[in-house]
């Protein structure tokens, strides 16, 4: 169990308010919105996707981030990073992870200036890579740290599924809280996975995210 402290840096850096742009995204559902119509279709999506897309392998790089940081290893950082900026299928999928990788480490060096993220700014850094980095420096545990990236992201495709389908936030909740055992293992999964399993079959949020950027109109960023 973390310690209190490092609870509340948990809740912080997890938060749905952190600061870096994660509610203007639906990393393509809403490209989707006249297949996923309900609160079951959406479950659907979101269980699929932790146990074969994209999230599990940055998940699993976050916490490779996360001990690269602890060691002080700044080239393993490094390397990391540009082989999840290498893994990203769409351009907006890219932008997307740089943004928030970018806005979070701003927000750290206004909080609590420190080499590593002063480093990374320099370079087009993935919000995976930026999470690890801070949960090492507040000193969240490593299944912590993952459950609450996890979660961080359901919560926010949740919200983007209530905008779009649309769901009632009852709804929304539901599917949350039906997501645990879910989330519990997935967790569990990532924590183990070794590097020559790091893969991912996520070929219809690649769909979903090119066809996004050509909608007609757009309630979330592209």
């Amino acid at each position: 169990m973390p310690t209190n402290s490092a609870l509340r840096s948990l809740l912080q850096l997890a938060s749905p308010t952190l600061p870096v742009g994660a509610y203007s995204y639906s990393e393509g559902l809403e490209a989707l919105a006249d297949k996923i119509t309900s609160a079951a279709s959406l479950d659907h999506w979101l269980r699929q996707e932790l146990r074969y897309g994209a999230v599990r392998l940055e998940a699993a790089v976050m916490i490779r981030a996360y001990r690269s940081s602890l060691a002080q290893d700044f080239l393993a950082l490094t390397d990391w990073n540009r082989w999840l900026s290498a893994t990203r299928e769409t351009e907006e999928l890219r932008s997307q992870s740089w943004q928030m990788g970018r806005s979070l480490l701003r927000l750290i060096q206004d909080l609590q200036e420190n080499e590593i993220t002063t480093l990374l700014l320099k370079q087009d850094c993935n919000f995976a890579i930026a999470f690890g980095t801070v949960a090492a420096r507040w000193q969240i545990d490593e299944q912590s740290a993952t459950i609450g990236y996890l979660h961080s992201w359901a919560t926010n495709l949740i919200g983007a599924g209530i905008k779009l389908i649309p769901l009632g936030q009852t709804a929304g909740q539901r599917l949350l809280l039906e997501l645990d055992e879910e989330l519990d293992r997935a967790t569990q999964e990532i924590l183990t996975l070794q590097d020559d399993d790091l893969s991912s079959c996520g070929w219809g949020l690649s769909l979903a995210s090119m066809a996004h950027e050509t909608l007609y109109s757009r309630l979330f960023r592209s």
